[in-house]
């Protein structure tokens, strides 16, 4: 503690720091499924030059940080998360060169696409309404009504490191993708800790209004499905095509179709969506989902995996 609080008067005292400093933040503020205890110590940087100051004195003094995103897959411990977690939700901002479509990690899917309607830019509605940021979408390979980010990413800028120096660009290639899978996670697995620092996205010219309406059908289909009626993180399994089936059909002919502990339910409406009904914890969530994976490896033999991440003490 005495590091964390070493960090925050570092940060408070720095004219190269810009942004916010919290201790005890509940993360169940900053994720979509309202649940998790507090980060011991919460840095958001305002800026790249905040973000690379805060990373530098982290890394001196040994540190353990996490990196927060939009919040959009994260299942965080009703315990928190010790040691600093870095935001970059602040790093904001979208430019379009000509060719591509330049988001920084922080922006939401909500605001790119009120750019792409406004400067007239195609290719991205199927991402309407995806909660989370472009780093994070980026980082877990987001797919949405069949398209996925791998298919419309030109490239993106990351750290793998603490210095100015350890930024790095990522060219795309297609055969380092999978299904929700980036070669992100596989730097990640290996020891490294990627940053994602900003994405590029193929767009072209288009009609706004018919940008608009695609990404119109794509809200109302996501309404119509639920999504919005609870806290939630999405789709908490991957689907595998081995299978056969979508993941959200396999869990509902286990008949588990609305199944509770406490306030974490699988959604009435949707096998593969387990939804916040109001007080759920983490540990409700964590044993929901080790209890369908139980149940459907006990009927049929699979192994469903988890998309959501559980994280934190």
């Amino acid at each position: 503690m005495n590091n964390l609080r070493k960090i925050a008067e570092i940060c408070n005292t720095s004219a190269d720091f810009n942004g916010k400093i919290l201790f005890d933040e509940p993360m169940r503020e900053r994720t979509t499924f309202k649940i998790g205890g507090p980060a011991e110590l919460f840095i958001e940087p305002a800026d790249e030059k905040s973000l690379m100051f805060v990373l530098n004195e982290l890394h001196a003094l040994k540190l353990p940080v996490f990196i927060l995103g939009g919040g959009s897959n994260l299942v965080v411990s009703d315990k928190g998360i010790e040691g600093c977690t870095l935001s970059v939700a602040a790093l904001k901002g979208i430019r379009f060169d000509g060719a591509c479509l330049h988001c920084q990690a922080g922006t939401s899917f909500d605001e790119i696409l009120d750019f792409c309607i406004l400067q007239g830019l195609g290719g991205l509605e199927n991402f309407a309404g995806l909660p989370g940021s472009a780093g994070g979408a980026v980082y877990m390979n987001a797919r949405c009504y069949e398209k996925s980010i791998s298919d419309v990413l030109a490239g993106a800028e990351y750290l793998c490191g603490t210095k100015a120096q350890d930024k790095k660009h990522y060219g795309m290639n297609a055969a380092d993708w999978d299904y929700k899978k980036s070669p992100f996670m596989a730097m990640h697995g290996s020891g490294a800790q990627p940053l994602i620092l900003s994405a590029s996205f193929k767009v072209y010219r288009d009609e706004p209004a018919r940008i608009k309406q695609k990404c119109a059908e794509y809200m109302e289909d996501r309404e119509r499905k639920g999504h919005f009626r609870y806290p939630s993180a999405g789709s908490v399994f991957k689907n595998n095509r081995a299978f056969g089936k979508p993941s959200g059909q396999i869990i509902d002919e286990a008949g588990l179709r609305a199944f509770r502990i406490g306030d974490a339910q699988i959604a009435p409406w949707h096998g593969n969506f387990i939804v916040n009904l109001g007080n759920a914890s983490a540990d409700n969530i964590k044993e929901l989902t080790a209890q369908i994976r139980t149940e459907v490896k006990k009927k049929n033999g699979f192994e469903l995996e988890c998309e959501i991440i559980f994280c934190g003490k």
